[in-house]
């Protein structure tokens, strides 16, 4: 059985019968304004392509986090391409998102974790950076449609924010989820009105609702306009509640023992450190049937961009819509003895599944350039013909990679940086470990700290593949991977590397951490066109100078 939202009154013209609007700038205006004037390479007065955005939350690349999803990958991956360097700038669902929506980096947006006071979905947040989100330039200044269906930010309807009556600029369907992943007994705002969804699996599982509002959405809107969509479901995210006719599947599917699972974290930062390793029996069969469940939950997408896309081919719109398919954090499973979570600075964690189709690129490709969650913006007001001179984001287009260019001159780095939860007290269910710990499973082995502040380097070049990570506590612990001698970061050669290349590692970090707009893409130390000055690497005083970091608003 379908779920049909309930309307707002009469419905505007030419908006979908059963599917509430919310009212945008009027078109005269924005062609008054300049608006979009078209893809690139497309003919003067073509219609712009259609965009989908297809989120996941939580979901993996590392660990096989694409292995459930055979559907997604033939009808997106296959008829287009696949990234293998996909990364988030911060391994936490709200910062991640709040990068998506941007296109800055933690440091630029100022969204540092999942709670109010770290500017998620705050009333800051609503104020300085909504306005300027992609989907509010699409609407805005080029005159699409933009519909929004699933989690958007972890603190979304938070009464002290505005509650579900907030809807932010630049939706024209507003289908949101108020605060975090769940699959049953939560509650939407649609358009700013609250519906609360029981337990009852034909009406109420979240991510099949997604899906069908997604499609009466195709049904009903104008074809007068292009549109934007932004479906984000909430799996793979607890509490991996899987639709009954999957709970059954994966029987013979464990968590992967790969080469850093269940080993002790040497050399790392103390957090690390502190698990306990081997782990315990139990919570090796509870991270198993965590990462079980997962997949599970994923079977649903797997279902939902099917239905889509032969929607967007029965109403013959497939050609000319782009198809983005991502996630907003990578996850790990027992990793360096750590039982379930995300929030490290490890490739598990950073790095996301990314597949784009559409017009104009090739059927099953593959490519290695290194893109980040922050391009997802720019890219896809590059799609609409908007200039990106006129934003203020950090990220860049990928629009020329996925056409095919020759000669392209690319990055070679992105920043990742992540601030620790954590109040600065011990935990009294484990007076043992340090204070400031949270996210701590029963046998006191914590996932995240206040002083798990950290930034990184990640660098990816014809000669080198590494990552080179600061963190802000009283150690000023460093931790460098070369991910091409040691792909899964078991060894730690901080204190082996060459001192000159640290110390440009060093610099580029900071570079990076104070960046904005097209200085977050300037040369990284392995271009052509880098420049290192070595003076620049001591104050004053004369003494080496350190990285900073931001700290909560």
């Amino acid at each position: 059985m379908r779920l049909l939202p309930l309307a707002l009154g009469e419905p505007q013209r030419g908006s979908p019968r059963h599917l509430p609007y919310c009212n945008s700038a009027p078109l005269l205006l924005l062609l008054l304004l300049g608006g979009c004037l078209g893809v690139s390479g497309a003919a003067a007065g073509s219609r712009r392509p259609n965009v989908v955005l297809l989120l996941a939350d939580d979901q993996d690349e590392v660990l096989g986090g694409m292995t459930p999803l055979k559907k997604t990958k033939a009808l997106i991956g296959g008829m287009g391409m696949t990234f293998s360097s996909a990364y988030v700038p911060s391994a936490l669902c709200c910062p991640s998102r709040a990068s998506i929506l941007t296109g800055k980096y933690p440091h630029n947006h100022h969204v540092v974790n999942n709670t109010l006071e770290g500017n998620c979905s705050s009333k800051s947040w609503q104020k300085i950076q909504e306005p300027d989100t992609f989907p509010a330039i699409l609407r805005s200044m080029c005159g699409y449609q933009t519909f929004f269906a699933g989690k958007y930010l972890n603190e979304y309807g938070a009464p002290d924010a505005g509650g579900l009556a907030h809807v932010p600029l630049g939706w024209s369907y507003w289908y949101a989820l108020e605060k975090n992943s769940k699959y049953y007994n939560y509650t939407l705002s649609i358009n700013g009105k609250a519906r609360k969804h029981g337990e009852n699996y034909s009406v109420d599982y979240l991510t099949d609702v997604l899906a069908n509002v997604s499609l009466d959405f195709l049904d009903y809107k104008s074809n007068s306009e292009p549109f934007f969509m932004m479906i984000s479901t909430p799996a793979p995210h607890s509490p991996w509640t899987a639709a009954p006719q999957y709970q059954n599947t994966f029987q013979n599917v464990f968590a992967p023992r790969n080469k850093n699972f269940n080993i002790h974290g040497t050399n790392k930062h103390w957090l690390i450190r502190q698990a306990k390793t081997p782990m315990t029996n139990s919570s090796i069969q509870f991270l198993d049937n965590a990462f079980r469940k997962r997949w599970q939950t994923l079977l649903s997408v797997d279902d939902l961009v099917e239905k889509l896309v032969k929607r967007l081919e029965f109403s013959r719109e497939l050609n000319d819509t782009y198809i983005f398919y991502t996630s907003d954090n990578g996850y790990h499973t027992g990793q360096f003895s750590l039982p379930i979570d995300k929030r490290q600075l490890y490739e598990f964690d950073i790095k996301v599944p990314l597949l784009v189709r559409g017009p104009g690129i090739k059927p099953n490709q593959t490519s290695k350039r290194l893109v980040a969650n922050i391009d997802l913006g720019p890219t896809i007001l590059d799609i609409a013909g908007y200039n990106l001179n006129k934003t203020q984001m950090d990220g860049m287009s990928f629009l020329p990679i996925l056409k095919g260019a020759s000669n392209l001159t690319w990055r070679s780095d992105v920043l990742v940086e992540y601030q620790g939860e954590g109040r600065n007290v011990t935990d009294p269910t484990c007076p043992s470990l340090s204070p400031g710990v949270s996210q701590c499973f029963p046998d006191c082995v914590c996932e995240d700290a206040y002083n798990n502040t950290y930034a990184c380097v990640r660098t990816m070049s014809e000669m080198w593949n590494l990552q080179y990570c600061e963190f802000d506590d009283q150690e000023v612990f460093v931790e460098v991977y070369n991910l091409t001698a040691d792909p899964h970061q078991i060894n730690n050669i901080a204190k082996s590397i060459d001192p000159e290349l640290l110390g440009k590692m060093n610099y580029r970090l900071m570079m990076l951490q104070s960046c904005s707009g097209p200085t977050c893409r300037t040369p990284g130390i392995f271009d052509p066109g880098y420049r290192f000055d070595p003076r620049l690497m001591f104050n004053n005083h004369g003494s080496v100078r350190t990285r900073r970091f931001s700290k909560h608003l």
